[in-house]
């Protein structure tokens, strides 16, 4: 599919895109290719194909969520950086 200088041109404004005159021309062959490849994907043959939902079969398997008590605190927070009532201690995220 062919695009022209003035589309390209017109979607650059519409982005807020400043292209210099080397970039007009390498953008132009970049959205011909896109486009090309789109028309290929469209034109697909799809006759004789069954629906699908997904590409496979594949569920998602969630565990159990299950409460487990950690023994050894003291050597959970002995590499701890800082630590304060017996939990890992971090610098405020938000402020």
């Amino acid at each position: 599919m062919q695009v022209s200088r003035e589309e390209i041109l017109h979607i650059a404004n519409l982005a807020r895109l400043n292209l210099e005159e080397d970039e007009i021309e390498k953008y132009t062959k970049n959205l011909e290719d896109i486009l090309n490849f789109a028309d290929i994907v469209n034109n697909a043959p799809i006759e004789n194909l069954g629906i699908t939902i997904g590409a496979n079969e594949a569920k998602n398997v969630f565990r159990k969520d299950e409460i487990k008590v950690f023994e050894d605190n003291e050597a959970l927070l002995k590499n701890a950086p800082s630590e304060e009532q017996n939990m890992f201690k971090i610098p405020k995220v938000i402020q």
